[in-house]
């Protein structure tokens, strides 16, 4: 026992010893690091004092006496606590003058719907240019210049993050502290990136099946399988401890180095207590980043001190555990010493009259004196226009809106290892594009490219994933189906197969399958396309869901075209209670059972299941037979050409759109509005709106005073009048768009018959053409439904202000 005695004590006393000489390291690179001096980049520009105000350069008497406090607060200060670092209370600023922290931060809410929310403001300060700092540093720049140069150390970009944060509302703080390596020097490289991130979903409880019922099986006395499951469970232990032996290699590999400076980096962020604008819970928010932790994240060590533009707080408590037993009521004096003893009341507990007189009484000048710079900053976000971060096996690029021609915003790169050596897949997103496009993704293993759209595409589209631009390749189209006449949801195409999936259709499609064959020889005309000739089309296969206005047996549910074999298959919808569907067979007609362009029906024509009329199934193969002409024409592969086209010509003239509030980007429409202006100054005050009554007025001889019968034939002449234009405008949109089909079909006609000898750009004019017309139906039909939703509350709305009109409302208030 004495000998374990001995050998514990030597051991404690080991440990002892490193522990000091692990200390006195510590101490002197602390010493170093106070004596090096900060590596700033060369690139920093200088910075032009010139034009800011004159009170950065001078100290009212307000601040004077702000600093003498200060002075006076910081000797008692270290006085009696010699072992704490020295606070960081009055800085020089860009001009070389002292001014008290709280005096640098200025709230103000920039006009952009972005930085009304946390997080949008945290962004958008996270896109600067950081500079890390290893010590506290000496100056403390202004908002308004790390706004200019968009370029800053984390001090002042928690100034700057602050100053709007509590113009937009919240109850914020600065906050001198202490972090970890990684998020001091903004080192990404071992975490993964946030769009990377897939949220966590919520376990689903399944619904246990009740057994109430169930009769139960007798045991079964004999295991059978126990050899077998103990082999399974080895096999698994073992497959077990490869996987964490994986695991652990892995993360030794990304497990982070000892940093000789643990506890000692000073790091600045922001903090944000609960209360005001909602907030649930109090948490940190680091500039560099962006991001929010809560307070007990284990990279924030401890913090010194705490201020926003009222006062200024000094940490009490022992931060040996970080800043995960922190407490942050700032009004409790034990936990927190306040300089200015007069304003020690949180933000929070200020009611908004006196939160405003406070503001006001400031006489210090806004953060913004211009606006063009705050919507210059927004604009270019850093200050060359582009940021890269590193994350674990990705790369994330950052442009400034139009600084790229093919409006490229954001580029986040996939690497398959962690050397960041090859490229697994390329995720693009844009803004401002004509063409809609909002993201892309590259897949670099596969080939496999997929652009999204936003809503608003000419040809509807909504996704398009293909390995090429090229016709018949493998591609996959997802449209908005809402804004197609045609319903078409989803077309998936290969070399030989073409699917197509619609919604909400009224004749109850829902797919549409076709088969194509092997393209046959024909003789090349001089000046014309060699690759125009289109694929032949072996079958056609058509789905239909249920309509329940139609007994099951006479309701297609599939309808097949053998084209090579002159055949139609029909498959009615199952019946209750039965297990077969009914079926009919048509056979294509010879040439001699034609009379002209009519067919002659005759009852070896036709195998069915069921007995039917001979009227019906003439009717019904007709119209089959006319929908087997459409399908030969392929009008979807004309479909397809004229997109591909469409987005050949989109990725080769990329064009971005500017907003008509942009008036720095848009001329033209400055212009505009500088002239509608003027028209409106220059329009007299007497002019007035022209009287919707004044047409039937005329009639009754424009009486001031008007009898009952008056006022009802007055009320019904106006109704019925409003009511006939509702019909024609109708009327005169459908007409348009019965004219435009028409001519659509024509033209798709007339390219059958005429695509033989058509040259390229013939082909490439018709295509445009018939792009127009399409897109000029959609409008139509789009315009025919709003028109006939809105007509019924158009009528409503004019009946209820014809009973409030004061000429009218005598003798409508008890009709």
């Amino acid at each position: 026992m004495d000998v374990l005695e001995e050998k514990e004590e030597e051991e404690q006393r080991e440990e002892e010893l490193k522990a000091l000489e692990i200390s006195d390291n510590l101490q002197d690179l602390e010493m170093k690091v106070s004596v090096e001096q900060v590596c700033v980049p060369s690139d920093v520009p200088s910075i032009d004092t010139s034009q800011l105000p004159s009170s950065y350069k001078t100290n009212s008497l307000n601040e004077e006496k702000l600093l003498h406090i200060a002075d006076h607060f910081l000797q008692q200060y270290t006085h009696l606590c010699p072992d704490r670092k020295p606070l960081f209370l009055h800085p020089v600023n860009e001009c070389g003058v002292e001014k008290f922290v709280s005096t640098t931060v200025r709230p103000t809410l920039l006009p952009y719907a972005e930085l009304y929310h946390w997080d949008g403001c945290a962004s958008f300060v996270s896109e600067m240019d950081p500079m890390p700092e290893l010590r506290l540093p000496s100056s403390l720049y202004s908002p308004t210049t790390i706004l200019k140069y968009q370029r800053g150390n984390c001090f002042d970009f928690s100034v700057l993050l602050c100053s709007m944060l509590i113009g937009a509302g919240y109850d914020a703080y600065c906050v001198h502290g202490y972090a970890t390596h990684e998020m001091c020097t903004l080192d990404e490289t071992l975490k993964l990136c946030p769009l990377l991130r897939k949220p966590q979903e919520e376990p689903k409880e399944r619904m246990k099946k009740s057994n109430k019922y169930r009769v139960k099986p007798p045991p079964d006395l004999q295991s059978k399988f126990e050899l077998q499951q103990e082999a399974k469970k080895a096999e698994t232990e073992a497959a077990e401890k490869n996987e964490e032996k994986e695991v652990e290699k892995v993360t030794e590999v990304e497990k982070p180095k000892r940093d000789p400076l643990h506890g000692l980096r000073v790091h600045a962020w922001v903090l944000v207590l609960s209360g005001k604008k909602e907030v649930p819970e109090t948490f940190f928010i680091n500039p560099f980043t962006g991001n929010s932790h809560s307070t007990m994240d284990e990279h924030f060590l401890g913090i010194e001190s705490v201020w926003n533009h009222r006062n200024y707080w000094v940490n009490m408590q022992d931060c040996w555990n970080g800043c995960k037993d922190l407490i942050f009521d700032l009004g409790d004096t034990i936990h927190w010493e306040v300089m200015l003893s007069g304003s020690n009341k949180p933000l929070q507990l200020l009611s908004d009259a006196e939160e405003e007189k406070e503001l006001s009484d400031r006489d210090s000048d806004d953060m913004v004196s211009d606006p063009n710079d705050g919507s210059c900053a927004f604009e270019t976000r850093c200050s060359e226009g582009r940021k890269v971060i590193l994350y674990k096996k990705a790369k994330l690029e950052k442009w400034a809106p139009y600084l790229n021609g093919n409006g490229l915003v954001k580029r986040l790169t996939i690497y398959a290892d962690l050397g960041c050596t090859e490229v697994a897949e390329v995720r693009e997103w844009f803004k401002n594009r004509e063409d809609r496009l909002d993201m892309r993704e590259v897949n670099k293993q596969t080939q496999l490219t997929t652009d999204y759209f936003s809503p608003g595409h000419l040809l509807c589209l909504k996704a398009h994933t293909y390995t090429s631009l090229q016709p018949e390749t493998e591609y996959t189209m997802e449209f908005y189906n809402e804004a197609r006449v045609d319903g078409l949801q989803k077309r998936v195409e290969t070399p030989n197969e073409m699917t197509e999936y619609f919604v909400g259709r009224d004749d109850f499609l829902h797919v549409r399958y076709m088969e194509f064959g092997k393209r046959r020889k024909k003789i090349h005309l001089a000046g014309t396309r060699t690759d125009i000739n289109s694929r032949p089309i072996v079958q056609i296969k058509e789905c239909f869901h249920r309509n329940p206005e139609k007994p099951a047996d006479e309701d297609v549910a599939e309808r097949v075209f053998l084209i090579t074999e002159d055949m139609i298959q029909l498959t009615y919808h199952l019946k209750d209670k039965y297990i077969t569907a009914s079926k009919k067979d048509f056979f294509k007609a010879a040439e001699g059972d034609r009379k002209g362009n009519e067919m002659v029906m005759t009852p070896e024509m036709c195998i069915t299941y069921q007995v039917w009329r001979r009227t019906t199934y003439i009717l019904n193969f007709s119209y089959i037979h006319k929908t087997e002409r459409e399908g030969e024409m392929s009008v979807e592969e004309l479909q397809v050409l004229n997109i591909l086209k469409v987005r050949e010509n989109e990725e080769t003239n990329i064009k971005l759109s500017v907003s008509i509030y942009n008036v720095e980007k848009n001329e033209k429409r400055r212009q505009q509005y500088e002239a509608m202006t003027r028209e409106d100054d220059l329009r007299g005050p007497g002019e007035q709106d022209l009287d919707y009554l004044a047409p039937f007025l005329i009639q009754i001889g424009h009486r001031e005073k008007m009898t009952k019968g008056q006022a009802l034939r007055v009320r019904d002449d106006c109704l019925t009048d409003f009511k006939n234009r509702l019909i024609n405008r109708a009327n005169i949109i459908q007409a348009r768009l019965e004219k435009a089909v028409e001519e659509l079909q024509k033209k798709d006609q007339w390219f059958q018959k005429n695509q033989n000898r058509l040259s390229a750009e013939e082909e490439d004019d018709f295509l445009t053409r018939r792009s127009e017309t399409t897109f000029h139906i959609q409008i139509l039909a789009l315009r025919l439904k709003r028109e006939k939703q809105a007509a019924p509350q158009k009528y409503l709305a004019l009946e209820e202000k014809l009973r409030k009109d004061p000429r009218l409302a005598e003798h409508l208030d008890h009709t």
